[in-house]
This record gives C-alpha cells, structure tokens and sequence, in this order.
C-alpha cells in the first residue's frame, strides 16, 4: 500500500486548501475552530437535560463526554471543521390544504448526500496534507454542531435554536470533520438577534421557553418525528397543519428574508409527493407511503408514525 507523504505546507496553506475544496464540494460556508473541551456547554447541556427538555429523547443522554470533548471522539484532535450546506426551498410543494412537511425534508435523505461530499472532501485533505485521523459528522453523532459552527464564526445560535448565518439566515444543514490537523482558526461573531422575539411569539406549544433554550419536549418536530407514543391530547389543534417536522420559528425569523433557493436537485420534492391531495393523504398505505418516502428523512418517522400524525391533524 502506497504511504502518504507529509504536507511541506503551513496550516494557512492547509487551511485555504480546505475551504477551496469544500466551495467546490458546493458547501456554502466553511469555518475551523480549535478542538477543545466545550466546559460552558457542557453546564449548559446538563442543566437541559435535568430539566427533562428532552423528553423520551433517551439518546441524548448517552456519551456526554463524547459531546463535550472532541479528543474523546477524535484522538489527538486539533480542528473542527464545520459546513454548511443550504436546503432552503422558496416555494412549499404543499398547498394549504395538505399537511405540512418541513422544508428539509422534501428530497432525498441530506445525511448520505452530505456524507458522501465530507468523505470527498476528507479524500482530498489525506491525498494533499497526509495520513490524518479523522471522523465526519451530518447531524448523526454526539457533536454539538451549533456550538462548533458558531465557534467558527459562521453564524450564532438563535433564540429558537438554530444556528443563524448573517449573509443568509437558518435554513442548512450542518456538517463537520474533526481531525488531527493544526489550522487557521476562525473567530466567533456576535449574536445579532437583540431584542427580537418573533420566533417566540409564533410558536404555537410554546416549545422555547428562554433564551437559546428549546424545551424539546414541546417542539412539534419532538411530537411528529421523535416520539414514538401518541401525540398529548393536549396538543391538539396546536400543530397549524404540520405533519413532518415543523419550520414555524425559522419562517417567521427576520434574518430569513436574506434565505436563497438551494441548488440542490436530491433536494427536489418528486412529482409524486407534489402530486398528493388531501384526500390522498386521508386515503395514504403503506404502499403509496414506501414509495413516496423511499430515500426520505420522512422514514425516520416510519409509516406507523406518520398515520398518526395524519389522524392526529384530522379535523383540526
């Protein structure tokens, strides 16, 4: 097997090197931060999840050390390297008489489009920097993804949550790749919310409760994706028409006046999804749900969850 040979590059070369491969991998914004210990957060996650913020959310409990330290994931790590990729969708494939998917969710499943980009862009950084090790990461592993984003200084974490980019707002994916690597660090900027509350005010369950705190265990994307049980009759009538996730606080956000249609075509609803009345969505088997949702985010749901949303939104 033929052996990497060291990089005679410096960490600025290394670095200019990765955010141009990764403009050309169609990532919209590429920032570094320092591997270090997220202490702060860690206080601040544990304080969440005492507060039962994550409801059956039992998973978030597990490697908290992984989440808070990136040498525990990565030995000997140095650099996150966090991305975004946009998935902003300017027009919903769902009139207002359909149930309501989240914009993220109208393609194709994002983790294996995004995956298969960062091991792209890993390929790249082993063929011109050397042997690394290294772990990539689209929202599927114990990485606080806002954290390291907005440590990088490609946005700020919201009052709703999410990370907010100031050329473009909320409507992304993030991604990371933490290796051993030395690079340019990038620098935080301010949070640029003030006194705005619009996100707070429209959310119908009353899901963010203070600020940069979302109680979980009220957001209707918990109610419609991650709880496995039925739906608290005392929701009913809060969901607004939403099935799938919801995107109340990010649609209502100013700085998503700025958002722009992604260029994304995986992301594209498909004819058939456009397709579906009302009544197809009442009538829905798992025949037609197969496959509508064959390579959807919508399958994390699976096909007895979404029945239930759908009996849950009837006649509201």
């Amino acid at each position: 097997m033929l052996e990497l040979q060291p990089s005679t590059l410096n960490s600025s070369q290394h670095t200019f090197l990765i955010k141009q491969e990764a403009q050309r991998l169609q990532f919209d914004f590429c920032g570094i931060s320092k591997a270090v210990p997220l202490n702060d957060d860690a206080r601040r996650l544990e304080s969440w999840l005492n507060k039962g913020f994550h409801g059956k959310m039992k998973y978030m409990e597990n490697h908290f050390d992984l989440r808070t330290d990136p040498t525990k994931l990565v030995p000997g790590a140095k650099s996150v390297i966090s991305l975004l990729y946009n998935y902003y969708q300017n027009q919903s494939s769902l009139d207002k008489t359909k149930p309501k998917i989240a914009k993220y969710a109208f393609g194709d499943d994002y983790h294996f489009i995004i995956k298969e980009k960062l091991y792209e862009l890993l390929h790249t950084i082993e063929n011109r920097i050397g042997n690394v090790t290294a772990r990539v990461f689209v929202d599927s592993g114990p990485v606080l993804e806002r954290t390291w984003a907005a440590k990088s200084g490609l946005g700020w974490v919201g009052k709703n949550g999410n990370l907010i980019n100031k050329q473009h707002g909320s409507f992304y994916f993030l991604a990371e790749i933490i290796l051993d690597v030395e690079l340019d660090y990038d620098a935080p900027i301010k949070n640029y919310c003030g006194t705005c509350t619009r996100c707070i005010d429209a959310c119908p369950t009353d899901a963010i409760s203070e600020r940069n705190v979302i109680d979980g265990s009220k957001c209707i994307s918990y109610f419609t994706i991650e709880l496995r049980e039925e739906i608290p009759l005392e929701m009913k009538g809060k969901f607004e028409g939403w099935m799938f996730g919801c995107d109340i606080c990010q649609d209502v956000c100013p700085w998503n006046r700025f958002a722009r249609q992604h260029e994304e075509s995986k992301f594209l609803p498909s004819d058939l999804l456009t397709a579906m009345k009302k009544e197809d969505w009442e009538e829905l088997t798992e025949e037609i749900y197969e496959r509508l949702f064959k390579n959807s985010p919508l399958k994390r749901a699976k096909f007895e969850g979404i029945r239930r949303n759908l009996l849950f939104l009837k006649d509201d």
